[in-house]
């Protein structure tokens, strides 16, 4: 995640931080508590955990007693911390405990003062045995205050503090959730398995939080994207269209007016310093043997933003709360996998400590890592089981493929050189030795935090069709942003409302209808095409999911690579040439040996692999092998 910045005065900033005390900051002063809340809301019996942390906030809780009456369950203890407007309670929770209600009682001088209706409810049948994604998938990344609106009614919503406005390129839209269910036949009909949207948690801030990474509740999705329910009605909607659904995590931060941040807990909830710190963002800092503890320290504890608090997951009730949450997540709505934003930014024995946690619960759950990191060498770092430096596991299946993205930007376009061109995705395959699995690795062109790939590549259809079918077919999980079917253009560094525009079609009385054939243009309907065919193509086929991949060194500007599994075997070429190429095929013998002839997935014409094949200019061809 990449946000955009806001000039501020940094003496208010100085000041917000010299007024967060014990008992709350400045915005807390103008906030009574008198809100009883408690986190979790309620919990499963049968978790494989047996203990449950209970965040209680409410005004002066801390000189309360907690009393619990209900079969196999336990207070293990219960802690009162610097401010006095918090509780943590430690449950103990049997094995063989039963779904039910009961009341945690509260006491003051042997009489009960308030009382809170907590349930432990039955875990749906399987949900510990779901399924997360894998290299089968292909995933439809969208922001959803961008991607269409399906319930105008929810654009402005009483206590929210941003309201709409589609003139603003950084303002809310009002996409949301309904939007995405009208759409579902649109995703799924495409050819994706998967789907991504950005965070859709509260973002209750002042201005500029409509991407989602400013979380202002943990538990509540935001208003003006739907509620809980409506979130479910997705999930269950998109499963029963064959797409599974990712949620998008934040650990390293939240937003400026999260109800806790108005009320700190304790001083080490986030990271505080005399003056407005800023991160460095050089994550490489993390696994540099030679870094220096200043910048080190800078990257994990300076703030993204001076609107989002870094959080310090050093702290263990932060820590247990983060971890709870995810799963309670988890179990609650039906998710089939996590994105987790900023992965190197928490501090990285938490986030094994969560991967471990999730994963004890959920054996075949699926998590990737946002590591946006320069080289295949630190990447690899945060991969489970990859074995590098101080011998550090994240547990983490999967992590973003940056070095491979950052390859595909000039591949296509530049002259070809020794290390230029097509030799750049080689030169990136080529150091896969370094992951323990690199076929889980999160593939793309782009995402919501970069330029618009056909900006990228100079508004080249050519290059983009060459460059989606290279994505599709080499290692690795795909992931596709919204609007590429469309070729979007924009360019991150104007500003990021340039990179996530509205889709066309998706407001009531919008001029253009992008999500019909009629609303597009002939070059839109081209890449459209292109992108459906190599999807449909791709779903199910094994020798691409689950193949094997051998390449050639790239030889005149064209690469060719196979992918193999037991009998099957495809072959991609690329040539990026602006004329036609003649391909011996004797150098691949070693792959074609047995297989006489080859259907083109694209076009559906049967060629002969014997001596030569014509290859059309700038163009990437798919053949499957016959026999």
């Amino acid at each position: 995640m990449k946000i955009s910045l806001r000039p501020h005065s940094l003496s208010f900033i100085s000041s917000l931080f010299l007024l967060i005390l014990f008992s709350g900051s400045l915005l807390a002063q103008t906030r009574p508590v008198n809100e009883f809340r408690i986190e979790p809301p309620f919990w499963w019996a049968g978790m494989q955990c047996s203990k449950l942390q209970l965040l209680v906030h409410a005004k002066d809780v801390s000189g309360l007693k907690a009393v619990v009456n209900y079969p196999g369950i336990t207070i293990q203890d219960q802690v009162s911390v610097e401010n006095p407007n918090y509780l943590f309670i430690n449950l103990l929770l049997d094995k063989d405990l039963k779904p039910g209600s009961f009341d945690l009682q509260f006491m003051a001088k042997g009489k009960v003062v308030r009382s809170y209706r907590y349930e432990m409810k039955q875990r749906v049948a399987g949900s510990a045995s779901r399924k997360g994604f894998t290299p089968s998938d292909v995933i439809y990344l969208l922001m959803p205050d961008r991607f269409a609106n399906g319930n105008p009614a929810n654009d402005s919503m009483p206590g929210m503090l941003e309201k709409p406005d589609r003139s603003k390129p950084l303002g809310r839209h009002g996409g949301d959730l309904a939007g995405i269910r009208k759409h579902l036949g649109y995703i799924s009909e495409l050819g994706f398995t998967a789907l991504w949207p950005n965070p859709v948690l509260e973002n209750n801030n002042a201005a500029q939080s409509y991407h989602g990474y400013a979380i202002t509740d943990f538990y509540k999705v935001d208003p003006r994207l739907g509620t809980n329910e409506e979130y479910l009605e997705l999930i269950a909607d998109a499963h029963a269209k064959g797409l599974k659904v990712i949620m998008d995590m934040v650990f390293n931060h939240c937003g400026i007016n999260h109800w806790f941040i108005n009320d700190l807990p304790m001083k080490n909830w986030i990271h505080q310093f005399p003056q407005y710190t800023r991160s460095n963002f050089r994550a490489e800092s993390v696994t540099d043997l030679y870094a220096a503890e200043a910048d080190r320290n800078r990257m994990l504890q300076g703030w993204f933003d001076r609107n989002m608090p870094d959080l310090d997951q050093r702290n263990p009730f932060l820590r247990e709360y983060l971890i709870q949450n995810s799963i309670w997540w988890i179990e609650y709505s039906g998710i089939d996998g996590i994105r987790l934003d900023t992965q190197p930014y928490p501090y990285k024995e938490m986030m094994a400590e969560w991967t471990k946690r999730v994963n004890a619960e959920y054996p075949d759950f699926t998590i990737v890592g946002e590591a946006w990191l320069q080289k295949e060498s630190m990447t690899s770092y945060y991969q489970k089981d990859t074995e590098l430096g101080d011998g550090y596991n994240s547990g983490l299946h999967s992590v973003t493929d940056f070095p491979l993205y950052n390859a595909t930007t000039r591949a296509f376009t530049e002259n070809e050189g020794w290390t230029e061109g097509m030799a750049r995705l080689y030169y990136v395959l080529a150091q896969d030795f370094l992951y323990a699995n690199p076929s889980y690795l999160l593939t793309f062109l782009d995402n919501h935090d970069l330029n618009r790939y056909y900006n990228t590549i100079g508004n080249d259809l050519k290059a983009m069709k060459m460059a989606l079918t290279f994505l599709l077919t080499t290692r690795g999980i795909p992931q596709i942003y919204y609007g590429t079917e469309l070729l979007m253009d924009g360019q991150e560094h104007v500003n990021h409302g340039e990179i996530r525009k509205d889709f066309p079609g998706g407001w009531p009385g919008d001029s253009i209808n992008a999500f019909t054939p009629q609303g597009r243009t002939n070059e839109q309907n081209e890449v459209f095409n292109h992108l459906q065919r190599l999807l449909q193509w791709r779903k199910d086929n094994e020798v691409i999911s689950q193949g094997s991949l051998k390449h050639f060194v790239p030889e005149d500007g064209v690469y060719v690579y196979f992918r193999t599994k037991g009998d099957q075997k495809v072959m991609v070429i690329i040539n990026r040439n602006p004329e036609q190429k003649v391909l011996k095929t004797s150098r691949y013998e070693e792959c074609i040996n047995g297989y006489a002839t080859a259907f083109e997935v694209l076009t559906g014409r049967l060629v002969s692999l014997s001596g030569e094949v014509v290859l059309p200019a700038r163009t990437a061809l798919v053949y499957e092998l016959k026999k």
